[in-house]
């Protein structure tokens, strides 16, 4: 039998007298629509699995319905001799800046921060190739966000005929176009990216706008398989999936049929081949289906471009070794339930072929019960030495209790940092810690990888970033919470094409506006002007929410605030990464290209010390010196305490989601304390993260490392300023993580771990 995977036509039997015996895989979660019943009509999903013997009559017709009830539809008009609307007319119709307005800023040099740093990560990770065959400038980067922004904005609120005001949209749109331009605020890393581009605007994969989601293992005994497609699925989107585990045990893991004929799977070359070659697999094993042999001759070879989401194809070897893995983790479990163990190990599995070839990058956390010696264990490689090779593929952390002994999981964490905790019963009841519980989010599950989102299953969220300390005053501030947090709802707006995902955000429509730079803010405002900028930032944030989710007609957010860990996006605008602090005032921020990356030549002649990675021969290491300001305090010189206490401070005066925070801590010093600070937080806190504090210059290249302000001086005196028109050859950015957060992603893990 053969079978294959495809964008396929609607299939007619123009022979109903000779049956064929045909297989309908339906899986509801990329497939809405029931089966039709009694009917000769077989149909593609978007990416759907028709599996037919050799003798069906090799005779079609085709069309490509919408849904099954397109057939009868009076409403689906017939074809006609007008001519369709043509991409001009559709571009027409779209929101534009003004080319006034927009003129502008052409010649203006963008505020990117930390020496350099700032104005590479965008080149490399978020300006996109033009029709014209260059890469963007900043300015066409913004205005593309801007657009596609109120584009969207546009397009909903038109459908819903709610009447738009093109003179105000232009208006308020140019506002955002400086706030972004000068980063008051910033989109995520993936808005930046994906926002106005052929991702969202042909596409139509608004989920790729959106940071991390989480799904649950909970309710998997109906269909087993489903948890990992979304994950895998979510990530081949760039999208950072957290899962739990508590699925262990209702599943029995059945095995294939040898009795029945192989299948062939013919896998097209595609993220939604790639992941429906996986179901296939798994729902052998669940459902005991047949033998599942796959066919890779359609996939590209390794090192052709990907036009869509940029990057080059990593070919079929990593798909081909997580089949293999994956058949090899359940063969074991034939027989018995599936296992926390199997569980987690699949989508690590998983997460690991994603992320190989440095094509995509994605982030995945584990929720396990604390009590579970099986769970716990995981990362302990000389119990577990099966899952070093893709164990760090997850952060993992425990669904804490209120009043539970944190003793042994904390011996634990002083070893590696790990597992973290998260307090679920506070993250279902609570909004801001400092408020009273109002159980708004009692139907949560989880949290996505780094923490700062809670989230039901299949939820996903959008995060956007603002920088306090760009501003000279609250006023100002103000403003900026307003475009910051229209951005981040008007993503909600977007539909993803998993039904259970829109279910959930139509309802909740939650959004995470974050802060970074506080240490930057405190050290010169000091921690009470942070309060009262957090505690009124907060109500109007909840003002904004009420007028425009009434103008939208669209409900008020579940909840609307949170702090992130920030990575490439704080770098851009110069700022501290959400509420860390940094290793040092002065320091070196090493950042790893590819030998061969067009961008070195440029960076070379700047003045910037390049040299060859110790770890990799094709990895080129760049060094830039940074200069955080003056006063502020490093990293290792706040206490465990007082970082626990700024986490509990943000979580009661600005997050009502959450906020990401991985505590440093002396291990010799400050490890024996570490159930005795979670007894306290354990009431102020709704997750947090540890991490051993390494000796500075544990290793070599490390990503920072301090210097005095004299060698500051000698490293930056002498450098230029980078311009990326010299040899540049165009190339699609690297897109960066959903979560985006070094701390988070899985890119290069395995580098930033040896010790």
């Amino acid at each position: 039998m053969s079978r294959r995977l495809f964008f396929g036509p609607l299939r007619l039997n123009l022979f109903p007298s000779l049956t064929p015996t045909t297989r309908f895989v339906q899986n509801q979660h990329f497939f809405p629509y029931p089966r039709p019943q009694n009917s000769s009509l077989i149909y593609s999903r978007s990416f759907g699995t028709t599996v037919t013997n050799s003798n069906t009559p090799n005779f079609t017709t085709t069309s490509t319905p919408t849904s099954t009830s397109n057939l009868t539809n009076p409403n689906i008009s017939t074809p006609s001799n007008k001519d369709p609307p043509t991409l001009k007319d559709k571009d027409d119709k779209k929101f534009k800046l003004s080319d006034a307005f927009l003129r502008k800023f052409q010649t203006v040099e963008p505020p990117f921060g930390f020496n350099g740093l700032g104005h590479l990560v965008y080149q490399r990770t978020y300006s996109r190739i033009k029709p014209d065959g260059n890469n963007e400038k900043w300015c066409e980067t913004v205005q593309r966000v801007v657009e596609g922004t109120y584009n969207l904005q546009k397009g909903w609120i038109e459908e819903h005929k709610l009447g738009w005001n093109a003179w105000k949209a232009q208006r308020s749109a140019q506002e955002m176009y400086n706030r972004i331009f000068y980063m008051k605020f910033l989109p995520p890393g993936r808005g930046l990216w994906g926002m106005g581009s052929p991702i969202t605007e042909s596409k139509g994969l608004y989920a790729a706008l959106n940071n991390c989601a989480f799904v649950s293992t909970d309710n998997m005994k109906e269909e087993p398989s489903k948890p990992f497609v979304f994950l895998m699925d979510a990530s081949m989107l760039g999208v950072g999936v957290g899962f739990d585990t508590k699925g262990a045990g209702q599943v029995i893991v059945k095995g294939p049929n040898p009795n029945k004929p192989p299948e062939t799977v013919v896998i097209s070359d595609s993220r939604e081949g790639w992941v429906e070659s996986v179901k296939a697999l798994l729902d052998s094993y669940f459902h005991r289906t047949s033998i599942q042999k796959f066919d890779y001759s359609q996939i590209r070879p390794a090192g052709l471009p990907i036009k869509g989401f940029g990057g080059l194809s990593s070919g079929p070897e990593f798909l081909q070794e997580l089949h293999q893995s994956i058949a090899k983790t359940l063969e074991k479990e034939i027989g018995q339930p599936l296992s926390v163990t199997a569980i987690v190990d699949m989508m690590n599995l998983i997460g690991r072929c994603v992320v190989s070839g440095n094509v995509r990058r994605t982030a995945e956390i584990a929720f396990g019960d604390p009590q579970s010696d099986e769970y716990v264990e995981l990362k302990d490689y000389s119990i577990n030495p099966h899952r070093s090779s893709y164990g760090w593929t997850s952060n993992n952390s425990v669904f804490a209790t209120v009043g539970m002994d944190y003793e042994r999981i904390c011996n634990l964490v002083r070893k590696n940092g790990e597992p973290g905790f998260a307090w679920l019963s506070n993250m279902q009841s609570y909004s801001r810690m400092g408020d009273a519980p109002d159980n708004k989010d009692h139907r949560a599950r989880g949290g996505n990888p780094c923490l700062e989102q809670t989230l039901e299953s299949y939820e996903l969220c959008c995060l956007v970033e603002t920088f306090p300390n760009n501003h000279t005053s609250f006023e100002d501030f103000k403003t900026t919470l307003k475009y910051a947090y229209l951005y981040a709802k008007t993503v909600t707006l977007g539909k993803t094409h998993w039904p259970e995902t829109n279910r959930v955000m139509l309802r909740n429509r939650r959004i995470g506006c974050s802060l970074s730079g506080v240490a930057q803010f405190i050290t010169k405002n000091g921690i009470n002007e942070l309060k009262e900028w957090c505690t009124k930032g907060y109500d109007v944030i909840q003002c904004y929410d009420k007028s425009f989710s009434d103008w939208l007609a669209i409900p008020r957010s579940i909840k609307t605030t949170s702090i992130k860990p920030s990575g490439t996006v704080s770098l851009l605008a110069g700022a501290t990464p959400g509420l860390h602090y940094p290793e040092s005032r002065f320091y070196v921020r090493r950042v790893r290209l590819a030998s061969n990356s067009t961008l070195i030549p440029a960076i070379q002649a700047a003045g910037y010390n390049t040299e060859t990675s110790v770890l990799d021969e094709n990895t080129t290491i760049v060094e830039f010196p940074i200069d955080v300001g003056e006063n502020i305090r490093s990293a290792d010189q706040l206490s465990m305490w007082e970082q626990l206490s700024l986490t509990a401070f943000l979580q009661r005066y600005w997050a009502d989601n959450q906020v990401s925070c991985t505590v440093t801590f002396n291990p010799e010093l400050e490890g024996p304390q570490l159930q005795h600070a979670l007894q306290y937080y354990q009431y102020q806190l709704k997750s947090i993260s540890f991490l051993p504090r390494l000796e500075k210059g544990a290793y070599p290249q490390m990503p920072y490392e301090a210097i005095t302000e004299e060698k500051y001086r000698t490293l930056a005196e002498n450098l230029k300023p980078l311009d990326f028109s010299i040899n540049r050859v165009a190339v699609n950015p690297v897109p960066e993580v959903f979560c985006d957060s070094v701390s988070c992603s899985l890119d290069d893990v395995q580098a930033s771990k040896i010790q």
